[in-house]
């Protein structure tokens, strides 16, 4: 009996008196997710064979069988010939047992001097190092997307709101590089994440380290890694790089979702600011009129899928005690699905930035309303040496007076705006209009046209 238990391929079946049931097969079974990480589980093991066979741990020709054998199942699944099977469990025991399949002795020898949990560790960063570099790209495709887009509108006037309401006018440029640094710090917490990420845990084995004379330094520098983890026990059974990498989609997400819905509002007929390529919109199933932003939309929506992941997997983490735990295989799902959403929102949302045209004459008109250049009254005030609060209180009056009347603070006359203040002359009008007000924010960061051009200037040198 136990022979025939030992046939099915449970790496630890003769322990046992009878088989897992079906039923368990299916609930702890990960190779339908996990087998994305077949490259790097072939990866990971061609690296530890390499080491195993300099120290003298195996033989160059065990090695070399590895090797052939490595290189046949590789080609297999690449061209969908693989048969994954649930009995393994996962994709590294399918690996390994195709592996004894086709070299026989060799393929057994493999897993010398390593266990599964230090194994699926290291896969996973490495898995996870390859989408951080891509996601890293893709924050830089967007971004430089979002430049061109500003680049076109450093001179394009739009109210800046507060609270939802007109606050002062700003340039559609300076609005658009709001999220260009957004997304840079993004970038920065993925770069730096990948630091932690980058730390080899094999050679940890199941938690303790291996009897064999292993060299980890050796399969770091083969893999690429910047350097080993340091305590066994920490290896295997924390995922907190993982958190950090879901805590960083989680914000890429949250600024996406927050252009996402300026895109809405702006496209909205009632507002009209902007329009989207028609192939990121849809139609209705009954209003022929309509055309509706849904990649906006969705993004915004999936925004709550990458932010659900990650408390799923800081949940996850919370209560294990020391060291690896089955809890860990729900790790991957969350995982890859963050991966998976954050890599095509940016990829289509690069792509959607450079769909999306601006209404200028739009833009203006709504700067025109809301008394957009208050401010630039009160602050003309405090340079003819009234006191801010003092100026503030005048301005105040002056509004009030407007929304009586119906009209802009530029369409009063200057006897109309002396009566607020003694020290309002000619020049008073020269700041009340939208382009005086833009252009006189001319400082680092400000929204002067002139200040956008530079800073897009030195964001295009740091992203090239």
């Amino acid at each position: 009996m136990t022979d025939q238990f030992a046939k099915k391929g449970e790496a630890w079946s003769a322990r046992f008196s009878e088989p897992v049931s079906d039923l368990v097969k299916r609930y702890t079974a990960s190779v339908f997710f996990d087998n994305r990480m077949a490259q790097v589980d072939i990866q990971g093991s061609l690296a530890h064979a390499e080491m195993l066979a300099h120290q003298g741990i195996i033989s160059a020709a065990d090695y070399a069988e590895i090797q052939r054998g490595m290189a046949q199942i590789k080609g297999e699944i690449e061209a969908g010939q693989f048969e994954w099977l649930l009995d393994l469990e996962d994709v590294h025991l399918n690996i390994e047992k195709r592996l004894t399949e086709l070299v026989g002795d060799a393929g057994k020898r493999l897993h010398t001097g390593r266990s599964r949990n230090d194994q699926v560790a290291t896969d996973i960063r490495l898995y996870m190092r390859g989408a951080v570099d891509d996601i890293i790209g893709l924050l830089r495709e967007l971004r430089l997307a979002l430049l061109d887009l500003a680049e076109q509108h450093a001179d394009t006037i739009l109210p800046g709101f507060t609270h939802m309401q007109v606050a002062q006018p700003i340039t559609f440029g300076h609005h658009v590089l709001a999220y260009v640094e957004m997304f840079g710090r993004d970038a920065e917490r993925m770069i730096d994440a990948r630091k932690r990420i980058n730390r080899l845990p094999l050679g940890a084995a199941a938690l303790a380290g291996t009897t064999f004379p292993i060299d980890r330094l050796r399969v770091a520098k083969t893999l690429g890694f910047d350097d080993v983890c340091r305590n066994s026990l920490d290896a295997v059974s924390d995922r907190d790089f993982a958190i950090e990498f879901c805590a960083g989609a989680a914000l890429v997400m949250t600024h996406i979702s927050r252009m996402s819905e300026e895109l809405v509002i702006w496209m909205s007929p009632r507002v009209g600011f902007i329009d989207i390529a028609d192939r990121f919109c849809t139609g209705s199933s009954i209003m022929p009129q309509k055309k509706n932003p849904d990649v906006p939309e969705l993004a915004r929506g999936k925004t709550g899928r990458v932010n659900g992941h990650l408390i799923a997997l800081l949940t996850l983490m919370k209560g294990q005690p020391l060291a690896y735990n089955k809890d860990n295989q729900e790790d991957k799902e969350p995982l890859f699905d963050t991966v998976d959403t954050l890599t095509d929102t940016l990829r289509i949302f690069a792509d959607m930035a450079r769909g999306i045209s601006v209404k200028p004459e739009a833009m203006r008109a709504a700067a025109l309303q809301g008394y957009a250049t208050a401010t630039d009254l009160a602050d003309y005030l405090v340079k003819k040496g009234l006191p801010f609060r003092d100026a503030h209180e005048a301005v105040a009056h002056a509004v009030r007076t407007c929304v009586d009347k119906g009209c802009d603070l530029a369409d009063l006359s200057l006897a109309d705006l002396r009566a607020f203040s003694d020290l309002i002359g000619e020049d008073v009008f020269a700041v009340l209009t939208l382009e005086g007000s833009v252009a006189a924010r001319d400082h680092i960061g400000g929204t002067a046209p002139k200040q956008v051009r530079a800073a897009i200037a030195q964001l295009r040198k740091e992203l090239n």
